[in-house]
């Protein structure tokens, strides 16, 4: 998704809230209506009492209040684990202020949150360094706070092209990583993904992918590589790499910089904000050797349940982890996970839908058959 579609959809999110106060408000006018007949005595159409007015203001403000009275209580956890693999090339960051983590003063006086996941491949020295460097180029960037989508498109691309420079003085640093990062400011959450990490939120026990896996399947990646002069080959982008967004890579010949448009393998993440309610329990961000043996659905289901258990977010890091290996993951595992209250999961009551049941014309026929009617 690019910056004006991560724009739209906050647009568009603010637009439902508003949709939803005006039905309400519309619904509790008519309401009002019905009680006291007086509403328009007269036929003066949209006229009403002065009584009628202050208590649709009472309404308004009390809808305002609810909407804006949820803070997010944040709490995070995490851990990692090699897997099945010889090398660790997973690596993550959790910063609970960002701006004064790297020694900025922020515009903003609320704290902005930072958690990422990078999932390195031909080493780990993308990982490492994009881990390192991607939050000081965010908070060093003229426009952050205030244009946070903007920002992290641009430092996502001027990171890749640092590691570019520091590749070309150092070969043995040439790798490649995914990343997946997210940031919470106030009631505000948004995930930039380059790869095939994965952001999860369970919304009242129900999962919501908050990103997208840029694989060579993907029939939109499919035809921007095409556009760009690459292919897809056995699944493969250029029959080399799993992944179609990333960082680094630069040694890699053909998959960057191809006739001065930017090659077919992009470091441009795709954006989702999204505004928190208290119906938002906790976000999961792994790499993909989690979700190579669990659903979206699943890792909420697993998750929620351990918190319920214990409330404690890192030990259920560590049990996410742990069952991944059990179902047999192979990959380097990492997880992170965001709560955004204090206190532990609600128990969800799933309603059961009657089945109505009945029986054909040919059944009817076959049972009075056997009853000997």
């Amino acid at each position: 998704m690019c910056v004006q579609d991560a724009e739209q959809v906050s647009e568009g999110m603010e637009n439902q809230e508003a949709w939803a106060l005006h039905s309400e408000l519309s619904s509790t006018q008519m309401e009002s209506c019905d009680r006291n007949t007086a509403c328009d005595p007269v036929g003066l159409g949209n006229s009403f009492p002065l009584e009628s007015i202050c208590e649709d203001t009472v309404v308004v403000e009390k809808k305002q209040s609810l909407l804006s009275s949820f803070i997010p209580a944040l709490r995070s956890g995490e851990w990692s684990h090699i897997g099945q693999r010889s090398h660790m090339e997973d690596t993550h960051i959790c910063v609970a202020d960002l701006a004064k983590n790297f020694g900025y003063n922020s515009l903003s006086e609320e704290a902005i949150s930072f958690y990422g996941v990078f999932d390195g491949h031909g080493g780990k020295g993308a990982a490492n360094f994009v881990r390192d460097h991607l939050p000081r180029v965010i908070v060093e960037d003229a426009d952050f706070p205030l244009e946070l989508e903007k920002v992290v498109t641009r430092s996502f691309i001027e990171t890749d092209a640092a590691f570019e420079k520091s590749c070309s003085l150092e070969s043995a640093l040439s790798s490649g990583t995914t990343a997946l990062t997210a940031m919470i400011f106030g009631r505000s959450l948004l995930v930039a993904n380059a790869g095939d990490c994965r952001a999860v939120l369970s919304r009242h026990g129900v999962a919501m992918e908050m990103s997208k896996d840029h694989r060579p399947c993907c029939a939109n990646e499919r035809m921007r590589i095409e556009s760009l002069g690459g292919f897809i080959d056995d699944d493969y982008l250029n029959g080399q790499l799993g992944v179609t967004r990333a960082l680094g890579d630069w040694h890699i010949k053909g998959l960057k910089e191809v006739g001065g448009r930017g090659g077919p393998l992009s470091a441009e993440p795709e954006l989702k904000l999204i505004t928190l309610t208290k119906e938002d329990e906790f976000l999961i961000i792994s790499s993909d050797g989690i979700w190579e043996v669990f659903t979206s659905q699943n890792a909420v289901d697993f998750a929620r349940r351990r918190l319920q258990e214990h409330n404690d977010v890192k030990r259920c890091c560590k049990e996410v982890v742990e069952e991944a290996m059990k179902r047999g993951a192979e990959d380097n595992l990492t997880v992170v996970i965001a709560c955004f209250h204090s206190e532990r999961p609600p128990s969800v009551t799933v309603q059961r839908t009657r089945v109505k049941r009945s029986f054909s014309a040919e059944a009817i026929q076959n049972l009075k058959f056997l009853l000997g009617e």
